[in-house]
């Protein structure tokens, strides 16, 4: 039975792998894989957290927005603080964009000293915690 131009097109794994098609797939360069791994460039962390007082604060850790700078440039991660439609507080840290697990750490330490009251939503309470080593 003979497949059609269609249907060996509909089975093709890649464009021009066709039946009989000795064609390889195209390799993605190693430097634009790393670029594409989850880092903080393009997924930072933030999550909300309720205050003693009832006020609500989002902690984000992340590569900050830069006109002058591509992301992609950029290593500097810093600790952002929303609340009551304003930004609160901002602080570089001791990550670089791909240290995924230690902002996540840090984030969590943030939400539960926030939560708890232990810290105040203000960058002169969460700057040791973001110059910390993890």
């Amino acid at each position: 039975m003979a497949v059609s131009r269609l249907d060996a097109a509909t089975v093709a794994p890649f464009p021009g792998a066709g039946i009989g098609s000795s064609r390889q797939p195209r390799r993605v360069p190693r430097r634009l894989c790393e670029d594409r791994a989850v880092s903080l460039r393009g997924s930072p962390l933030e999550q909300d957290v309720a205050l003693p007082d009832g006020r609500v604060v989002r902690v984000r850790v992340g590569v900050p927005d830069d006109s002058y700078i591509a992301k992609r440039d950029l290593d500097t991660v810093d600790v952002e603080l929303y609340g009551d439609g304003q930004h609160l507080a901002a602080v570089n840290t001791v990550l670089g964009a791909k240290q995924v697990r230690e902002a996540r750490e840090l984030l969590h330490e943030i939400v539960a000293g926030l939560a708890s009251g232990e810290l105040e939503p203000t960058a002169g309470a969460i700057e040791p915690l973001a110059d910390r080593l993890r």
